[in-house]
């Protein structure tokens, strides 16, 4: 059933509003999978928070075209035939589902992705967007490598004062006098003294 042009505009201008917000756009063609596997597919979307819908490529390009931050029009050439628009938060999120759901199938076939003012076209291009890192990833990475050397200097810190405490504690062992004791106390022997009765003889 054709679109009326009141139709047409309105999802226009609701194609218009999700660009707006999203960082992360893929397109894929999933024609010739039946109801099964388009179902499996949307639940696989569904666990990875992604976004899929079944777009006409000239509402979707003229929607394009009206984003004025965002430059998609790297994307037009990819833009024929069956397009399937992915909306993820995570930049590898769609590439992995496709990836994962081809081991079973021939589609999706990856036409082409946006990613944060990056385009890529071709479905040569799914292995270099299953390997993105996301932000969140990059940033934890960059954390790793700077709490690495702090936490190698806290150690080397830490093994130093240990070191530190063992010579001291050696130190001190061999510094105390060892104090010998006796079994018995010898008590000088007092000095004889003069009897008081012997006196210098008188003649």
């Amino acid at each position: 059933m054709a679109m009326t042009k009141e139709q047409k505009a309105q999802m226009i201008d609701e194609l218009t509003a999700v660009l707006a917000e999203s960082n992360i756009v893929y397109l894929a063609d999933i024609s010739g999978l039946d109801a099964t596997n388009t179902t499996e597919l949307r639940r696989a979307c569904h666990k990875s928070d992604i976004s899929l819908r079944v777009v006409k490529n000239t509402l979707l390009k003229k929607a394009m075209e009206r984003s004025e931050d965002k430059d998609f029009s790297g994307l037009f050439d990819a833009m024929a035939g069956n397009t399937a628009m992915m909306i993820a938060e995570k930049g590898n999120a769609p590439a992995k589902v496709i990836e994962t759901f081809r081991k079973k199938s021939d589609k999706p076939v990856l036409k082409g992705a946006w990613i944060e003012d990056n385009v890529y076209v071709g479905d040569d291009k799914l292995s270099t967007l299953s390997a993105l890192k996301s932000r969140e990833e990059m940033i934890a990475d960059i954390v790793a490598l700077l709490k690495s050397p702090i936490q190698s200097l806290v150690s080397q810190l830490q093994n130093k004062e240990n070191a530190s405490k063992e010579e001291t504690t050696e130190e001190v062992a061999e510094e105390t006098p060892v104090v010998e004791t006796t079994e018995a106390t010898e008590t000088p022997a007092p000095e004889a003294s003069e009897s008081a009765d012997e006196a210098p003889a008188t003649e």
